[in-house]
């Protein structure tokens, strides 16, 4: 299947270009919008032949001259097959063939993305590169390689990342998160991928479409899954669409550049003056990255089909929705819901990226707060990540150290639901690695990666963590996006290979394979386990994930003493359990006797209950 339709159309002088390119036959949605760009297009007529039961309910020229717009209706009815589009202008015809293909087998489609999973979140540019002849591609806006430079594109792609599946599974991953892929043919910064410049083509310095399918299908082949990262709430400027734009009404403009204010927090405030909450909506992310009007039909539909078109042709698991507050609220849960509509299992998580659970609860289905009716099943938890990196690091304190992680969690009803979707993470892209952030202390980086392993929710790492990548987080974070040691020809150290790691690298990078692989062979209990907790004292924090079978118990001593178990607390949830197993070192531990848990650890016991 190939990625784009361009038909030199020699009647108009130009090529011809058709979004989607193809589409599929057995779809839930039963309206197919085509945009169709050609030189004086927009006063041309469009007919179908060959394609029975299926009827144009609608034709729209834009402001622009040059597009048509046109929604097809009887799309649920139709199977696979290759009809012919018949565009007339001015007395002349074209007859384009448009292919509908059968949708993929249901062991290929998406199978979705759960808390018994483990996502590895990976920037591509920063990876490995495996196809130096991508490097530089003639005609695209930057063409030099300069791994010295953060800003600068530094040479990874999907070949590299296809190369180094061997050593993500042994490492326990089972799921793939990539920064965005599509193209981003922009003339600074590049590299990170969030500003798109082709909704339809995989950037060609990262690969090709046919690619990203083959790496997929591999993933696929190995059990293993793939989330895409989509943005809509900006594009590039030099997408193919904002330097033709079909009309004004799908970019919310300022009379000169205004700055959205990022504070996510004026859509819950009931106090907030209606221009605070306007500008975090539409005003630009930045300079380069033009505000979308998603309330824009056509635009709407436009992105929402992109993702389906995605989903469908690559047979994504998961999609990770980009700056998901800041767009159109009613849009993102159409989006959502139509995601739904056609992959039932397909894992979907939104970034709202804000400090507080209320916050956060808001944009969740389900939950106590919005009036309206939210779609989304997940975000990315950073009120839980805030409250780990406090909680490691902080002296305890009434509400502070240990007991934030606590408070936080306690507010969890708030969601409406147990809020397994979530993705957990102790870092990313945009903050300070985990390791800078601990101070450099392996002990609290093994206590944090417990926690993230046994928590309610989906845990995700970031690549090179578990190499103790260090760095905090400088403006737009480009110094934690490092290149992972070994993923470049002619590199001195090869961190992919045990004999090119310290030996403190390879005790965490142990460390974390071992959690990961006992967590997937316990991944109902990481799915269904209802997870209680103990009010945190003496700097010792307790949980429990249960089953009614088997459970287990989490210790994690704040402290730098080593703390006495307190027995008597234990008595409710662990009724009726005699003995217990330590995961990490598979050491016994009977409860009817005192034991002490070392200062600056964590420890993970599991144990069968009996039925009642």
């Amino acid at each position: 299947m190939g990625s784009l339709l361009l038909i030199h159309a020699s009647v108009w002088g130009r090529d011809l270009r058709i979004d989607p390119p193809h589409w599929y036959a057995g779809m839930a949605q039963d309206t197919l919008q085509l945009m169709i760009h050609g030189r004086g297009l927009g006063k041309a007529r469009l007919g179908l032949e060959g394609l029975s039961g299926v009827g144009i309910i609608e034709q729209r020229q834009l402001e622009h001259p040059d597009y048509l717009f046109v929604n097809l209706v009887g799309m649920s009815r139709i199977t696979p097959q290759t009809c012919t589009l018949r565009v007339e202008l001015n007395g002349k015809t074209q007859r384009i063939p448009y292919t509908f293909h059968a949708r993929r087998r249901p062991e290929q489609s998406s199978r979705g993305v759960d808390a018994s999973d483990l996502v590895y979140l990976i920037m591509p540019d920063r990876f490995a590169n495996g196809d130096t002849a991508n490097d530089r591609v003639a005609g695209m806006h930057q063409t030099e390689i300069d791994r010295g430079n953060d800003i600068a594109r530094h040479g990874g792609d999907l070949q590299g990342i296809a190369d180094r599946l061997d050593y993500l599974q042994d490492l326990g991953v089972t799921t793939l998160w990539l920064n965005p892929v599509q193209e981003n043919n922009q003339p600074r910064e590049s590299y990170h991928g969030y500003a798109i410049t082709d909704h339809y083509r995989i950037d060609p310095r990262l690969g090709t479409n046919e690619g990203y399918v083959a790496l997929a299908d591999s993933l696929k082949s190995r059990g293993m899954k793939l989330v895409m990262d989509v943005i809509h709430n900006h594009w590039g400027d030099k997408h193919h669409l904002n330097r033709d734009l079909p009309d004004s009404s799908w970019l919310h403009s300022w009379p000169a550049f205004t700055r959205t204010s990022y504070r996510a927090s004026t859509q819950i405030d009931p106090y907030a003056l209606p221009d605070d909450a306007r500008l975090m909506k539409t005003g630009w992310f930045d300079t380069h990255m033009p505000d979308l009007n998603q309330r824009n039909p056509w635009l709407a539909r436009y992105l929402i089909q992109n993702n389906i078109w995605w989903v469908e042709y690559a047979g994504l698991d998961g999609l990770r929705l980009d700056t998901y507050a800041y767009p159109d609220e009613a849009f993102v849960n159409r989006c959502v819901a139509a995601l739904r509509r056609e992959f039932p299992k397909l894992g979907i998580v939104g970034e709202v990226w804000v400090h507080t659970v209320a916050e956060s609860a808001y944009w969740v289905k389900g939950n106590k707060l919005n009036s309206r009716p939210q779609e989304l099943p997940g975000i990315t938890d950073f009120p839980l990540y805030r409250a780990i990196m406090a909680g490691l690091q902080e002296a305890e304190g009434w509400d502070e150290g240990i007991r934030r992680i606590y408070y936080t969690l306690a507010q969890d009803g708030l969601y409406g639901s147990f809020p397994t979707n979530h993705y957990i993470f102790l870092d990313n892209h945009d903050v300070s690695r985990v390791y800078a952030s601990l101070n450099a202390d392996l002990e609290r980086m093994k206590m944090a990666h417990v926690l993230l392993m046994t928590m309610r929710g989906i845990p995700q790492l970031y690549y090179g963590s578990e190499l103790l990548m260090g760095n905090h987080a400088g403006l737009g974070a480009t110094n934690v996006r490092q290149d992972m040691p070994g993923g470049w020809p002619g590199d001195q150290v090869n961190a992919f290979k045990r004999d090119g790691r310290t030996s403190e690298q390879n005790e965490m990078v142990d460390y974390i394979r071992r959690l990961a692989l006992w967590r997937q062979k316990n991944g109902r209990l990481m799915k269904e386990g209802q997870l209680l907790q103990l009010v945190p004292e003496n700097n010792l924090y307790i949980y429990f994930r249960q089953l009614p079978d088997r459970g287990i118990m989490v210790v994690v001593n704040a402290a730098q003493k080593a703390a006495q178990m307190p027995l008597d607390r234990l008595a409710g949830p662990l009724n009726g359990v005699q003995a217990m197993k330590e995961v990490t070192t598979e050491s016994q531990q009977l409860l009817n006797e005192p034991w002490a848990i070392p200062g600056k650890s964590a420890r993970i016991y599991e144990y069968k209950k009996s039925p009642n």
